[in-house]
């Protein structure tokens, strides 16, 4: 199979390794290699060339550990759940859905606990490990919990996702944009999530990087300035219609995608086709790339429209590696609530408008002396209650409680008067919605290795994009004699002078350093050999064609630089010979 392959190479030439082996391992876990830790931060980087760069975003970054009530407010506390299950006979758990599609090879993600119970009980699933009974279905709560301070007083997690982190600064980050919509946030780093049974290598991980963009935008204008750029780029959409009728996954353009409410808006199509484009750019083939939206049973509390861009792979079929969400305003909402913040913008309109607006007047000779020192609070939280509602409390019940800060307050007729007056209304104050596009940098990686890889005849290569690859160039003396070996250390020192990752081979005949390079994926090799002493030249080799072409020492570090930024092409350098 394709994925033990890539894997064992993965594993030989340093780019993934099971973590903490000399002690047996911990699943969930891996470590990234020297060249699996460039390939990675690669990819990263190109991320913040399309989002940085690109759509004009900036970053920020925020602590790995969260409070309680930060996570409280967010819903992860209540809400970031899983199914569990328990063999009876060998105490394994399992995730009920999981083990539940494995079995009959059905989709139940989402189901209540009560329906995945009776569905393991009607179809008789047993323990995948020893062939136990199963116990009942019981909800997991997926985040690391610790403790903050020597003393332990204050409960804290580690992060399960790096957006929560963008929203609790919302108001810095709104004056950092000078109070204006739409502006988007980016953060990458680490999250963390106590998976049940990670039984998936680096497609299920207790540890993984996110690169998340939060972008705040006016919910009554869901467009986006650059739409018309990718308005014709097709997508293939496997919508929640058409999953329902078990259909093939449609190949639409954006603008369709739009025109026919496929997509929910504009600007969420618009991230849909700039994911489809950065993975077609990691050399992703486009034939295993698909967008799935969620179903209704699956969608996230606080998500009007969800989309997971998902890739093919031989041995677990489609992953999601990214997931593309409409939050509406539920993030927000929530903070302003538990935190007493108002997270709202103001909004300007285009004209201003008159409006009559019946407003509330206390009585300051009856309201002062009975209310005293919390007088100004009460008549500060009245200007924000909307005063048809305290009329209408009067008028079924003669009394409005009012609740602050724990206390209520009871407000009679004689207190309070009303009055109807007009205003000028230049804006209102509103929640922003949040779209966010969130990468799954390890699952990525994963792909990349998996569909970069390839075996012709007796070679391994890693056809990874020139300007992906953890190594740009390979430097080999065709022999191993001490003057061409000095001249080979001499170009590569040059080209690390210039930035370029290279690295000197000298070991074995040079048909199996080209093996070596093509294994871990260089793109280019620089040979120097015994024409090199007479007339200062190399050859230059291309990784994908083996093609090679001679040009002077003097212009390497130009020309290989040219390569990997895609200046120049190889057969720009065949042309000129």
């Amino acid at each position: 199979m394709k994925n033990e392959d890539v894997m064992n190479i993965a594993k030989k030439r340093g780019f993934l390794w099971s973590s903490f082996e000399i002690y047996s391992g911990v699943a969930g876990f891996f470590d990234y290699g020297p060249l699996g830790s460039i390939l990675k931060n690669k990819i990263m980087n190109k991320w913040r060339e399309y989002y940085l760069v690109g759509e004009g975003f900036y970053e920020i970054e925020s602590p790995t550990i969260m409070p309680e009530e930060a996570l409280k407010a967010s819903g992860h506390v209540d809400h970031f759940n899983d199914p569990m299950t328990e063999c009876k006979e060998c105490l394994e758990v399992f995730r009920a859905d999981h083990v539940i599609k494995e079995a009959i090879g059905e989709e139940v993600e989402g189901l209540e606990n009560q329906e995945l119970t009776e569905i393991i009980s009607r179809e008789k699933i047993l323990c995948p490990r020893c062939g136990g009974h199963l116990t009942h279905v019981w909800s997991y709560n997926l985040m690391f919990q610790t403790l903050i301070g020597a003393k332990g007083k204050k409960t804290g997690y580690m992060r399960p996702e790096t957006a929560q982190g963008i929203f609790i600064p919302f108001k810095r980050l709104l004056r950092f944009y000078r109070g204006k919509l739409p502006f988007g946030v980016v953060q990458l780093g680490k999250a963390y999530r106590n998976e049940i049974s990670p039984r998936q290598g680096v497609i299920r991980l207790r540890e993984f990087t996110q690169a998340e963009a939060e972008i705040f935008v006016n919910p009554k204008d869901k467009s986006h300035p650059c739409f018309q750029n990718v308005a014709q780029q097709i997508l293939t959409l496997y919508s929640a219609d058409i999953q329902e009728v078990d259909g093939e996954p449609l190949q639409i353009s954006a603008q369709e995608a739009v025109n026919q409410g496929v997509v929910s808006s504009e600007i969420l199509t618009y991230q849909l086709c700039l994911a489809d484009r950065f993975m077609e750019e990691l050399g992703i083939p486009r034939d295993v790339i698909r967008f799935r939206q969620h179903l209704k049973t699956e969608m996230a509390h606080y998500a009007i429209d969800c989309w997971d861009v998902e890739i093919y792979t031989d041995r677990y079929g489609w992953i999601e590696v990214i997931g593309i969400a409409d939050r509406t305003d539920f993030d927000l909402k929530s903070h302003s609530e538990y935190s007493t913040e108002d997270l709202r913008v103001f909004i300007e309109y285009d004209e201003p408008t008159t409006i009559k607006k019946l407003i509330t007047k206390p009585d300051m000779k009856k309201f002062g002396p009975l209310f005293k020192g919390d007088a100004p609070k009460i008549m500060n939280t009245l200007k924000e209650i909307d005063s048809k509602s305290i009329k209408q409390a009067f008028e079924k019940e003669n009394v409005y409680q009012l609740e602050l800060d724990g206390e209520t307050y009871q407000l009679t007729p004689d207190l309070l008067s009303f009055e109807e007056v007009e205003e000028t209304v230049r804006g209102e104050r509103i929640y922003p919605h949040v779209i966010e596009p969130s990468y799954g940098i390890d699952r990525i990686t994963y792909s990349v290795l998996l569909h970069c890889f390839a075996q012709e005849d007796d070679r391994n290569i890693f056809h990874f994009p020139v300007d992906l690859a953890p190594v740009g160039v390979n430097v080999f003396p065709l022999i191993n004699k001490d003057e061409l070996v000095l001249s080979a250390q001499h170009i590569r020192d040059d080209l690390r002078a210039e930035g370029i990752i290279a690295e000197l081979d000298t070991s074995g005949t040079i048909g199996r350093r080209y093996a070596r390079s093509d294994e871990i994926g260089t793109p280019f090799a620089v040979t120097v050999d015994h024409q090199t002493l007479e007339d200062e030249t190399v050859t230059i080799r291309e990784r994908d064609s083996q093609k090679q072409v001679r040009i002077l020492i003097s212009k390497v570090p130009e020309t290989v630089c040219n390569l990997l930024v895609k200046k120049i092409k190889f057969s720009d350098l065949e042309d000129l010979n």
